[in-house]
């Protein structure tokens, strides 16, 4: 067995039992999918490039340093936008809790985040674990579930589950560029050869 496909197959087994699903392509020689139709930027003219996530996702956690080293490399007309993701209803409160800490201004602790997780074993997969959690960050409790529970909040979500459906987003991490391409680590067979195509991608995009 090569090294990538020891990979894969250990891809295979942690993501399974994070509860997701990889996509179909995990196996295939292509490093990326070409979307049809391409899907239009929400970003008025900006390359997007979509990092679709999940703080329970152990690939999310170990790509994520990654990912914000790349993007601090990349031209002013492309920016990077993180899209949590949930395949199922025991996702959804993570979801909801990326965009809260988005509307608070406190992205500061979205890797904290994921470290709670993946580093210290907490279990903060419910609102009300969230927020008690949070509040050991100092976020004031009641506050953080407000905009939790908000109506501004509930759009978010709606629109990033519109994405990941139009962007046929099967498992985390994949990484969308201009609306065309996706690209993952099932795919290329590494957190790096995922950045590296994703480059690439971006080259074509912006060329």
């Amino acid at each position: 067995m090569t090294i990538k496909q020891r990979f894969l197959q250990a891809l295979a087994v942690s993501t399974l039992a994070a509860g997701m699903l990889l996509t179909p392509t995990a196996q295939a020689a292509d490093a990326y999918v070409t979307l049809d139709p391409a899907q239009p930027s929400d970003t008025a003219g900006k390359i997007e490039v979509l990092e679709f996530f999940a703080y329970s996702c152990p690939h999310c956690f170990k790509i994520e340093p990654l990912v914000k080293k790349w993007a601090a490399t990349l031209p002013d007309n492309v920016v990077v936008r993180a899209v949590p993701v949930a395949f199922n209803a025991s996702m959804q409160d993570l979801q909801r809790l990326y965009y809260s800490l988005e509307a608070l201004d406190r992205l500061d602790l979205h890797d904290k985040v994921f470290a709670a997780i993946h580093n210290e074993h907490k279990r903060i997969y419910t609102a009300d674990a969230i927020a008690d959690w949070i509040a050991t960050q100092g976020v004031d409790r009641q506050k953080f579930l407000d905009t939790f529970n908000s109506f501004g909040i509930n759009t978010k979500i709606s629109r990033a589950s519109e994405l990941a459906d139009q962007y046929k987003i099967e498992g985390t991490p994949s990484i969308a560029v201009g609306g065309k391409y996706v690209t993952s680590p099932s795919m290329t067979g590494s957190y790096e050869s995922t950045i590296q195509e994703a480059q690439k991608l971006v080259d074509m995009v912006n060329h």
